[in-house]
């Protein structure tokens, strides 16, 4: 009997799955194998809130997988000892993974190919698996990546996508292959509260409501902070429950500007990717270099804890911070404006405000997170790099009666309209919202701060 191992990693689904479908192709039985990484333990990326997520996401594919016949196998440790002693008790000739962009994960395939070329067996390695397409699919004329925006996803929306795979109808699992307990949620502790379900069953169910009645609107409504009108499936994204390809082909076939709008983000998660895969480095150094002399954690101390526990004194950045801690989510719309306050009018470095992300967000992704950090601040990708997002302005355009900043800051709950983004002018004798802070930076000092910092004044 001829068996193949698949390691899941960041594509924790049966629906279009090209390393499980050949692996089923390729021999009379299959491992599914997950691998609790030690190494991802210690880099710090085990953040309680996608453990519990992870974990919801492995209790769901063991029982899809159980449903076919079949069953997931849990291991603990280096996932190259426990990928090569799988295959060794397995009897296992091939091993297919899906392929990984991040500096860990080329290491990690490194890793395994040798180790597994070392004992006479093969890795093979699928791409377009965890993105729509792979980071080297299109690339420019004179470089090995794209580093704008915009003509990478004029070439990105012409490319032609693979058509996804029906999930398997039988999973066969040799016999005799050990296994520890799939994690469940409840073993996790400091969860946010609000954190939503993981799991392939619940991605599919969020994408097919999706579909039915948020797509249309998306071009028009993706910026209503209390509309809360986005899909919401970038945890599913980042954890594999959904296909980047399958997702790209049904918001198509929804057809609309919705739909494209809704393409044009699935396309900025690849352009992000491919960035990545060229530059690993990215993820701590800056892509663009401005030469920035941070405040240095010391001085900026409070600051830093004001923005983390949303108390800097402007609304709709105090709500964005705590629907995060909350939630473990935060609009997309929030993360710029919170990322701006932090990086342009505090002059604090990205690299602490994207670690503050990662240690909540339940979506929390090397490629993205990190790059988009950049982008705000300046360092990466954006052709603006000094753009500074005003809070109040910006509260007024997208959250325009208030309502995001009400739900989220209940001190200032009693303030009607768009007077609650300035509750600092409602004060006087009477002091309105006596429990909320006042501003700790003057946007116009926080803006010569910056503009002095980076020679623009």
């Amino acid at each position: 009997m001829t068996v193949s191992i698949v390691l899941f990693t960041s594509d924790l689904r049966l629906h279009d799955h090209p390393p499980l479908r050949a692996a089923l192709d390729g021999s009379d039985a299959v491992v599914p194998l997950f691998v609790r990484d030690e190494a991802v333990a210690d880099a710090g990326f085990t953040a309680p809130n996608r453990m519990a997520f992870l974990a919801d996401c492995l209790a769901d594919l063991d029982s899809g997988l159980r449903e076919r016949g079949g069953r997931l196998v849990v291991r603990s440790g280096d996932v190259v000892t426990e990928v090569t002693g799988v295959a060794a008790e397995a009897g296992a000739d091939d091993v297919h993974i899906a392929a990984g962009v991040s500096a860990y994960a080329q290491r990690r395939e490194e890793r395994l190919r040798s180790a597994l070329a070392a004992r006479g067996r093969r890795l093979h390695v699928h791409d377009a698996v965890v993105t729509a397409l792979a980071p080297g699919a299109v690339t420019p004329a004179a470089s090995d990546h794209f580093a704008v925006f915009t003509p990478y996803y004029r070439r990105w929306a012409r490319q032609p996508l693979r058509d996804p795979a029906a999930a398997p109808q039988a999973v066969r699992v040799p016999d005799g292959i050990g296994s520890e307990p799939v994690p469940s949620r409840p073993e996790v502790t400091a969860v946010s509260e609000g954190l939503a379900r993981g799991g392939e069953k619940e991605a599919r169910r969020r994408l097919a409501a999706w579909l039915r009645g948020g797509i249309g609107a998306y071009e028009d409504r993706h910026d209503d902070l209390p509309g809360d009108a986005t899909s919401r499936l970038s945890p599913h994204l980042h954890f594999g429950t959904l296909s980047p390809v399958e997702l790209v082909h049904r918001a198509r076939g929804a057809g609309g500007p919705g739909a494209e709008a809704f393409v044009r983000q699935v396309a900025w998660r690849d352009f992000h990717h491919q960035v990545l895969a060229v530059r690993p480095d990215a993820s701590t150094a800056d892509y663009r270099s401005r030469h920035d002399r941070w405040r240095s954690q010391a001085e900026a101390k409070d600051d830093i804890e004001a923005w983390r526990e949303g108390r800097t004194g402007y609304p709709v950045v105090d709500a964005a911070m705590r629907q995060l801690r909350h939630e473990g989510w935060m609009h997309n719309r929030g993360r710029l404006l919170t990322a701006s306050f932090l990086v342009k009018t505090l002059y604090v470095d990205w690299r602490i405000g994207a670690r503050h992300f990662l240690d909540l967000l339940v979506d929390g992704d090397v490629a993205n997170n990190q790059l988009n950090w950049q982008w705000m601040a300046g360092t990466g990708t954006d052709s603006r790099p000094n753009r500074v997002l005003n809070p109040v302005a910006q509260a007024r355009r997208y959250d325009p009666d208030g309502a995001y900043v009400r739900r989220w800051v209940p001190e200032l709950a009693a303030i009607a309209g768009n007077a609650v983004h300035e509750p600092w002018k409602l004060r006087g004798p009477a002091r309105v919202a006596p429990d909320y802070p006042e501003p700790i930076v003057e946007l116009s000092e926080g803006l010569a701060r910056f503009k002095k910092a980076r020679g623009l004044d």
